[in-house]
């Protein structure tokens, strides 16, 4: 299979980085640093398939058979958001332009998973042909202010073969949660595009309040359950918790709206086969379609060129959100981002459980 290579140094990357936020969207500067920004952003597939096929034997091998493990590429626009939130940071630098995650049933689970990846660190000296484990943000034990809560594993590629040694010094994220972990996540991300709240943003609005107090308690809750430590400045006491969730969940008519939107969307699936290894999901919140176009593995480098053509045809469409995945099938597709199929009925689940 073909890879995308690095075309440019990491000094002109920076600059594409810095041009992505403050150019404006006709300028035609800009379109050479969104070329810059597609060559490095697909550059990451490599590495990122390396990774990603060790935690997949890891986490079906030594944790548990029925662990999901998805992979993605970062959307062109949350590849901007995070520069603009961040001026300091450098787009060479950024840690999860390519990211996947393993989905644990428990979050026992999860932390053994990490455990593993812990245990392979301390063994592993670092002059190896193998990825290696340069940071980790337990969010699991040290939940963030939004209610947040996984274990990010930064890894950094490297091989002594010359002829991967073109990727080396790429990062990669892994995300390790467990189930209901995963469901609160992407429930969040689903309500952030039906409601047009910055949820996930540092920059907070009066008007996205009631929902971020809600997540932060349900994190809250769902840490209770797990018997991991709460969000905090959310209430230890169970009982005024679980009151502060009804009044939310009545006042902000979630429970309906999660459901609503389930029901809302129709899905236009181009035929897929056994071959697919990558999927270009499209979400369209105004026509209420979600369109999935699959790629073999012979076709990842077009697959790269249409992600970036979708997005800068849509750039300036809040409406439409884009990003290439992969995982092992439809199935698992559908298991490992809900938030694109507009499937919140894990986390109603969990809102019932704990408001009735």
């Amino acid at each position: 299979m073909a890879w995308a290579e690095p075309k440019y140094a990491r000094e002109i990357i920076n600059v594409a980085g810095k041009q992505l936020i403050t150019l404006p969207q006709h300028d035609p500067f800009r379109d050479g640093a969104l070329e810059v920004i597609s060559n490095w952003r697909s550059c990451h597939g490599f590495p990122l398939q390396v990774i990603k096929m060790t935690l997949l034997k890891r986490a079906k091998n030594k944790v548990s058979n029925t662990a999901l493990v998805a992979q993605r590429i970062k959307r062109l626009s949350s590849i901007s958001l995070k520069l603009e939130h961040n001026p300091d940071m450098r787009l060479s630098q950024m840690q999860d332009i390519g990211g996947c995650r393993a989905v644990l049933e428990n979050v026992n689970q999860a932390e053994r998973l990490v455990a593993v990846y812990e245990e392979a660190h301390a063994k592993k000296p670092k002059a190896t042909d193998r990825p290696l484990l340069i940071k980790k943000f337990n969010y699991i034990e040290c939940p963030k202010a939004d209610g947040y809560r996984s274990v990010h594993l930064i890894m950094r590629y490297q091989s002594l073969s010359k002829e991967f040694a073109k990727y080396n010094g790429q990062k990669i994220e892994i995300q390790i949660r467990s189930k209901l972990q995963h469901a609160w996540a992407t429930a969040v991300e689903t309500c952030q595009t039906f409601t047009g709240q910055a949820l996930k943003s540092k920059i907070k609005s009066a008007r996205a309040a009631p929902w971020l107090s809600f997540f932060a308690l349900m994190s809250s809750a769902i840490a209770m359950r797990e018997r991991r430590p709460i969000v905090p400045e959310t209430p230890t006491n169970p009982a005024i918790r679980k009151q502060k969730i009804k009044e939310l969940v009545l006042q902000e008519n979630i429970i309906a709206l999660l459901t609503g939107w389930n029901t809302a969307i129709k899905r236009q699936e181009d035929a897929t086969n056994k071959e697919s290894v990558a999927f270009l999901l499209e979400l369209d919140t105004a026509k209420k379609t979600l369109r999935m176009s699959p790629f073999r593995e012979d076709e990842m480098l077009f697959a790269e060129f249409k992600y970036m053509e979708r997005e800068k045809e849509t750039e300036k469409n809040p409406d439409i959100q884009i990003v290439l995945v992969s995982a092992d099938s439809v199935t698992a597709l559908r298991r490992a981002y809900p938030n694109y199929y507009v499937d919140t009925s894990a986390f109603i689940d969990a809102i019932k459980q704990e408001i009735y």
